[in-house]
């Protein structure tokens, strides 16, 4: 519940947050309520994003249920940590039973108040409800997990008049805070929390696999504090089926801890409620490199993380470079190369780092030209690509190696033409490759273990239309997914990927949801962070567009890519040092950071980096 104001801005996950030490801002209601009419949008000051913490004004005396109203939306979109100036627009009753942390409602514009809870000068001796109302976008609910919603919004509070102090008060609200977008995104940060893929190990060593798991906080309400706090918690109820945490159940900040901040050596000190025999050694480095993750979003700066436990003893200490060595962590890997098709249908390759335009064949058959290749993907490693062929009939997986052949395709489509046959492949951290095969009569999306195995069909309830692109974290736990609906909609999902546990069951794809609700015609999709997606599509009645978007179907903070005609490919890292790649109307062209889109090959197709 809160009123709604220009100049918020959007903060991008991974970005800091910026602390002001001095200066307080003091918020008042300001909009005057009619006796009649119909509903009004509640009318506020606008006020910059400028990192000072703004607080709100208690209610004055002798202030009415409208006034009383405004002046309490209006604490709602205030820093104060505990919302103590909004409960006191509330009754003694009432504050104690409020739990305004247990959801928050986001409106497209500031909730609208009916004009009838204004008294107009009656004596009213039963008090007056008022009713709170708008078009719902979005919920963060208790756990802070974001769900986009669409609908209207209707909540009721109830008004009454104190016989002892005359004062009008709040006394009947529903738990939780209502505020429009605007105020969301200037007082909330998107940020990822850590935990680690279950039962999944890669690269040489066999590190867990680090996954993000994001949640949204209040960005000027001690943040660094709330975040080991919901780490330490558990995963989000969508991610939890696929993740699991080196924290022991029961885990939590020690008795009195409030505040957790770095000292002057970037280096954070968390004091736990565990006992050394409760905590192994690996399990430790475990759960520090957990919160190392997490926090470094907060605090780019942080270099370690201790952490104590009762009797304040330490249980350890973890550098971040000994964090980036315990997990294998998306983000930290940088591609060595980006990979594409030349003229010849070759796959070709250059150095990441390169700013110039040449190219040259891979080793092995598939930098041979044989296959007359559609599309391509290169394992996480580097060391393995496969290929769509012949007309996107065949999937064919050969070494990067000089002495490396092409055997017979590993999965094959009998789709009519080549949109309604094989996908552009896919590969996770544990080696998996995964292509969709876009047949009507035999959809499918499949997997094949370490990119060799005979391919398994991959079971995907609720899927409200065919596959027509899929791309798979580096994580392996989550995988984006380009479905197209009966209506000709093409829309972005995301699912969680979860594998045989004993049961028989298989690997399927569960809890799918939308990425990108106001995209309706997605073409293209990478993954571009450890929670982000770079899409290609168009809005309703729009013209085609590129866009970052949260796994979670939020939006992140920071601009779009440049406009590029024609988009029909584009390629992105988790390493967001790495250039953006696409394939256009210009060929393929690349966008290194702070420059506009430069060509790369007029005659090159299907950019991709490794995954």
């Amino acid at each position: 519940m809160g009123a709604d104001r220009k100049g918020g801005a959007r903060r991008r996950p991974g970005r800091a947050v910026a602390f002001t030490a001095l200066g307080v801002v003091l918020l008042a209601g300001c909009a005057s309520m009619p006796d009649s009419g119909d509903l009004r949008d509640v009318e506020s000051t606008p006020r910059q994003d400028t990192g000072v913490r703004v607080f709100a004004a208690p209610p004055a005396d002798g202030a009415g249920p409208g006034e009383i109203m405004q002046g309490f939306l209006e604490a709602l979109t205030s820093d104060d940590p505990q919302y103590d100036t909004a409960r006191k627009y509330l009754t003694e009753d009432a504050a104690r039973a409020w739990r305004p942390e247990r959801s928050t409602t986001v409106l497209a514009n500031g909730p609208s108040i009916e004009t009838d809870c204004q008294t107009g000068g009656r004596e009213v001796t039963d008090g007056v409800t008022c009713v709170l109302a708008g078009t719902q976008v979005a919920t963060v609910d208790a756990e802070q997990a974001y769900q986009p919603a669409d609908g209207p919004f209707r909540k009721k509070l109830h008004l009454s008049k104190s016989a002892k102090t005359g004062q009008w008060r709040i006394d009947g609200l529903p738990d939780g805070v209502v505020l429009g977008k605007s105020d969301f995104q200037r007082n909330y940060s998107s940020v990822d929390k850590y935990y680690f893929a279950s039962n999944t190990a890669a690269g040489p060593n066999g590190q867990p696999v680090a996954v993000a798991d994001p949640v949204f906080v209040r960005g000027k309400v001690d943040p660094m504090t709330q975040m080991v706090r919901s780490l330490i918690k558990e995963p989000t109820s969508w991610l939890r089926p696929v993740v699991r945490s080196s924290f022991p159940t029961g885990t939590a900040l020690r008795k009195g801890v409030s505040e957790l901040t770095p000292d002057d050596q970037n280096r954070l000190t968390v004091p736990l409620n565990l006992k050394a025999s409760q905590v192994t050694a690996g399990k430790c480095t475990e759960m520090a490199t957990q919160l190392l993750f997490t926090l470094r979003n907060l605090a780019p700066t942080l270099e370690a993380v201790e952490l104590r436990g009762l009797g304040d003893g330490r249980l350890c200490e973890l550098t971040e470079e000994q964090a980036e060595s315990t997990a294998w962590h998306g983000s930290a890997k940088r591609p060595e190369y980006l990979y594409y098709l030349d003229g010849k249908h070759r796959v070709v390759r250059m150095p990441t780092g390169s700013t110039g335009t040449g190219a040259v064949p891979v080793p092995g058959p598939l930098g041979e030209g044989g296959k007359e290749l559609q599309s391509v993907a290169v394992s996480r490693d580097e060391h393995s690509a496969a290929g769509v062929g012949d007309g996107g009939r065949s999937l064919y997986v050969a070494s990067l190696a000089s002495d490396g052949t092409l055997g017979q395709p590993l999965v094959t489509s009998t789709g009519a033409t080549p949109d309604d046959r094989l996908t552009t492949p896919s590969w996770d951290a544990r080696g998996d490759l995964w292509v969709a095969d876009r047949d009507p009569r035999h959809a499918r999306l499949t997997v094949l273990e370490q990119g060799v195995s005979k391919p398994e069909e991959v079971s995907v309830p609720g899927l409200p239309g065919r596959i027509t692109d899929a791309r798979v974290s580096a994580d392996g736990v989550r995988i984006a997914l380009v479905v197209a609906a009966k209506d000709g909609k093409q829309s972005l999902l995301v699912g969680r990927v979860q594998r045989e546990d004993g049961t028989g069951q298989g690997i399927s794809v569960d809890g799918l949801h939308s990425a990108a609700p106001d995209l309706e015609q997605v073409s293209a999709v990478s993954w571009a962070g450890d929670s982000t997606l770079l899409a290609v599509g168009r809005e309703q009645g729009g013209v085609q567009q590129m866009r970052y978007v949260q796994v979670d179907g939020s939006t992140p903070d920071g601009p779009a890519p440049g406009a590029l005609p024609g988009v029909k490919a584009i390629a992105a890292s988790e390493d967001e040092r790495v250039p953006l790649v696409a394939y256009s109307d210009d060929g393929l062209v690349r966008l290194p950071s702070g420059a506009q889109w430069q060509k790369v090959d007029k005659d090159g197709t299907a950019p991709v980096y490794p995954g």
